[in-house]
């Protein structure tokens, strides 16, 4: 019997093993034990109970796979929201492709020192890009949030909190994934793959148009 304050524990009752493995350990209401069955064998209100724990806020004593039940099979775990997370760091690409910058150098002093000129680098193509940048990470922050609230209208309990994007868009993507593909039993990891493939590129990039300009300063510059 619990007492007023105490931490409520699940029940007794098969539940996912929290180890990871495909079949149901029994709980019995303590701890778990090294009694385990097969999937179909769950209780049909498992699920349920997970449910209003959730509703009633956090529990310490209350296993990790309870808190976590499996969403079906037929939710969807990816959405237009994800991608666009996901894919946003590419914006940044983009614009610096389209950064051109005519590097000229002027004069300065008596002895004619050739010094680069800035206004050839600060172009308004240089400020989009910045822009870019502080644009991509507010709007990833806001489809954050409505990822996260799209989660659990499907049934995932607790989904990665979106409050993580304001570290970075691939922190929350990264959480998420992980998160998503342990109850969703398995899918869900395709926007890391998406994320490594759009970092890469980006390095490729930019070290491709660093390189570009570097040898366009080095031929600008005057004997």
């Amino acid at each position: 019997m619990s007492t007023a304050g105490s931490i409520p524990a699940a029940p007794p009752g098969w539940y996912p093993d929290p180890a990871g493995t495909s079949r149901l350990r029994w709980w019995d209401g303590s701890g778990w034990t090294d009694q385990f069955s097969t999937p179909h064998q769950q209780g049909p209100h498992a699920g349920q109970y997970a449910a209003s724990l959730y509703a009633a806020g956090p529990y310490a004593n209350v296993p990790a796979a309870v808190q976590r039940p499996f969403i079906s099979r037929d939710a969807p775990v990816y959405n237009p929201l994800i991608w666009a997370i996901t894919l946003l760091p590419l914006l940044s690409t983009i614009l610096l492709l389209l950064w051109n910058p005519e590097l000229r150098f002027i004069t300065v002093g008596r002895q004619q020192t050739p010094t680069l000129d800035p206004f050839s680098i600060f172009s308004p193509a240089y400020f989009m890009l910045v822009f870019s940048g502080f644009l991509a990470y507010a709007v990833s922050v806001l489809l954050a949030y409505f990822d996260s609230e799209r989660l659990k209208r499907v049934g995932v309990v607790r989904p990665f909190h979106w409050a993580w994007s304001f570290l970075s868009s691939a922190v929350y993507v990264i959480g998420r994934s992980v998160i998503t593909s342990k109850v969703a039993r398995g899918r869900g990891l395709v926007p890391i793959w998406v994320l490594i493939g759009v970092f890469v590129l980006n390095i490729v990039v930019t070290n491709i148009k660093m390189s570009a300009l570097m040898s366009s300063m080095i031929e600008t510059i005057p004997a």
